[in-house]
């Protein structure tokens, strides 16, 4: 069965069973201690121990966004004999906190929580444990031998205090995308360092006016300019702790750069994905930096590049520094319900969801963050015909590289960036003048969400 959720603007073969023998004697294990507890508890309170509720099975209630529908789908298909309850909602996208909200909900009603949830954002257990929906996945649900599959780091997202609560679906680390035909046409070299990129900007804007090097215009534009410069912005020192710092050197070089670039026209301040960027500049992007999903989604399937003309390349960094460091632009995460009285389901649909070949190597959208898929997506990538040379080792060596001092708050930096500094481009502001008040924005918000800030 498939419903769909009332959350206003939605958006956009059976698995070999060696591979999850680790599963199921965790599970195996889990559901021992429910008996040995008797009927067990509320699901709630899972910081300080997990206590199941009583498992009775039945159907396994799945909330996913439309972009992950068919991973569910496949997972229905593959497992017959496991039913299902599938429901599409807007899987939080630029931070509207549906999720939230319903747990909210569901946890006074006492019913109505999902058995396992996908949200396109990273820092749904920054809430999700203290309203203890999200159960500890690491305490047995699933064998330390699948955990160690996914890429260092990439399940950072959903650790508090050393229990890991969420897995991470895919990530979104950023290269730098180019007209591969256009670079060699022009005698341009691919920029190694901001200081090359920004003068490249320099001679394009000269010679070929009307082209691009990237955009400004996005709600993510600081996750993939700032957060790559060591901008630190939001970094996380607690759980309920930020240290905000918008107006360092690592934040103001690269507002710079960005401000000199769209003052000479060479960055856009629109979005890629509005129509404006479609009708005037779609076909005019000689570079533009950006996650591992504008390959697919932007390039081919939104500005319909023709194929063999773009390449990614290793995405630049400043001049002396020694330790490269990228940025990353979402990457969502699979949660499973604390309430959930079907663990044994729960944790086989959410194990398949994020590692297996079938959905993660053949059909996801987006670079898996388990490392074994990522390789069978890169294969499919480089088979395909589409790019201009092999995109492998720039997403490889850029997974390893997303800069740790960009942390993962409860509250949203798209929906504050897009409040606070979007409308001030859009009237002729610079970035580096807006920078106090960005600060101010993220001060306000993460109290607001009651964190502790400092400076």
């Amino acid at each position: 069965m498939t419903a769909k959720a009332d959350a206003a603007g939605a958006r956009r073969a059976t698995h070999r069973r060696a591979r999850f023998a680790g599963l199921a004697l965790g599970v195996a294990a889990v559901l021992a201690a429910v008996a040995a507890c008797g009927n067990g508890g509320t699901g709630a309170g899972a910081q300080n121990g997990f206590q199941p509720v009583q498992q009775t099975g039945g159907k396994l209630t799945v909330w996913v966004d439309s972009t992950r529908l068919p991973a569910a789908q496949l997972y229905q298909k593959a497992h017959p004999a496991v039913k299902m309850d599938i429901v599409t909602y807007d899987g939080d996208a630029n931070g509207s906190n549906y999720l939230q909200t319903k747990v909210s909900l569901f946890n006074r009603t006492r019913s109505g929580w999902p058995d396992v949830v996908f949200s396109s954002q990273n820092n749904e257990a920054s809430w999700a444990v203290q309203a203890g929906f999200t159960a500890p996945l690491n305490k047995g649900l699933i064998s330390d031998a699948t955990l160690r599959g996914w890429a260092p780091g990439a399940n950072d997202p959903c650790m508090v205090d050393g229990t890991l609560y969420c897995l991470r679906n895919d990530l979104a680390q950023t290269v730098l995308w180019y007209n591969a035909p256009l670079m060699k046409q022009w005698g341009y070299q691919v920029p190694k360092t901001w200081e090359e990129y920004q003068a490249l900007g320099k001679r394009l804007a000269t010679e070929h006016p009307g082209y691009l090097v990237g955009t400004a215009g996005d709600n993510f534009t600081p996750e993939i300019y700032l957060w790559a410069s060591k901008c630190g912005a939001n970094r996380i020192t607690a759980p309920k702790a930020v240290k905000v710092d918008t107006t360092s050197a690592e934040c103001t070089r690269m507002a710079a750069l960005l401000d000199s670039l769209v003052q000479n026209h060479t960055m856009a301040t629109s979005s890629v994905f509005s129509s404006d960027f479609d009708k005037n500049s779609a076909d005019k992007v000689l570079m533009m930096p950006g996650p591992s999903w504008f390959g697919g989604s932007i390039f081919n399937e939104a500005f319909k590049t023709p194929a063999g003309q773009i390449a990614a390349a290793p995405l630049p960094q400043w001049a002396g520094d020694n330790a490269p460091s990228v940025g990353n632009v979402g990457g969502g995460t699979w949660l499973l319900s604390a309430h959930s009285a079907n663990l044994k389901d729960a944790a086989d649909f959410l194990t398949w969801v994020s590692t297996s070949d079938e959905y993660q190597g053949k059909v996801s959208p987006g670079y898996p963050a388990y490392a074994p898929a990522a390789k069978a997506w890169l294969a499919k990538q480089t088979s395909s015909g589409y790019y201009s040379g092999d995109i492998t080792g720039p997403l490889q060596t850029a997974a390893a590289q997303v800069w740790p001092g960009w942390g993962y708050g409860q509250f949203s930096q798209e929906a504050i960036w897009a409040a606070t500094v979007t409308p001030g481009l859009t009237a002729g502001k610079t970035i580096v003048s807006m920078l106090p008040d960005w600060q101010k924005a993220v001060t306000d918000y993460a109290r607001s969400d009651g964190y502790e800030v400092s400076q």
